[in-house]
């Protein structure tokens, strides 16, 4: 067993990126909620989308670095969103579905930005990437329906139509990283 360390990342809606780390072999736990802003209280998740907290819907990621890497981690957050669009993922628009990614150990944030300036430099994307990558000041926790949401609703509309064409990306591009029955 490994270290136990934990990112937060920001790819747009969290049902779909939940969705998507669930699965991930070496991925211990995933917590949807609301990074950095600036606001002092937890907000809930209408206030978030006002926009006016500047919080990013995020999850927090804890895994263990014996079976997954941060890099492989990071590799699969920008295979699975765009990180070349501001404040939006498809139809989702506003700046709490901007790309970041959110750390509390340094070295995290330096392997963050040469990933986004390697990705940058190969035109991987066709566009630039706008992915911000900044250290967590706070996260607070979503609400408790937000938690696992795909995994309970998988029928629901938005989850059959943007989160399982998500996930099944993510299983074709890296089976070899999914959990057991996942």
């Amino acid at each position: 067993m490994g270290i136990e360390q934990t990112i937060t990342l920001g790819g747009g809606c969290f049902w779909c990126t939940e969705a998507v780390f669930e699965r991930v072999r070496g991925v211990g736990r995933v917590q949807s909620g609301y990074a950095n802003g600036h606001v002092d209280t937890a907000p809930g998740y209408e206030q978030v989308c006002t926009g006016e907290t500047g919080c990013v819907e995020a999850l927090r990621i804890t895994f263990d670095s014996a079976q997954i890497g941060l890099r492989e981690l990071l590799e699969i957050f920008f295979a699975t969103h765009d990180p070349t669009t501001p404040n939006r993922q498809g139809n989702d628009v506003g700046t709490q579905y901007r790309s970041g990614i959110y750390y509390t150990d340094p070295a995290h944030g330096e392997l963050a930005r040469a990933m986004v300036r390697e990705l940058d430099a190969d035109g991987r994307f066709g566009a630039p990437i706008v992915t911000e990558v900044q250290p967590l000041a706070r996260f607070w926790p979503a609400e408790d329906y937000h938690q696992g949401y795909f995994r309970t609703n998988p029928h629901q509309g938005y989850c059959a139509y943007v989160v399982n064409p998500k996930v099944q990306k993510f299983r074709q591009a890296f089976a070899h990283r999914l959990k057991d029955g996942a």
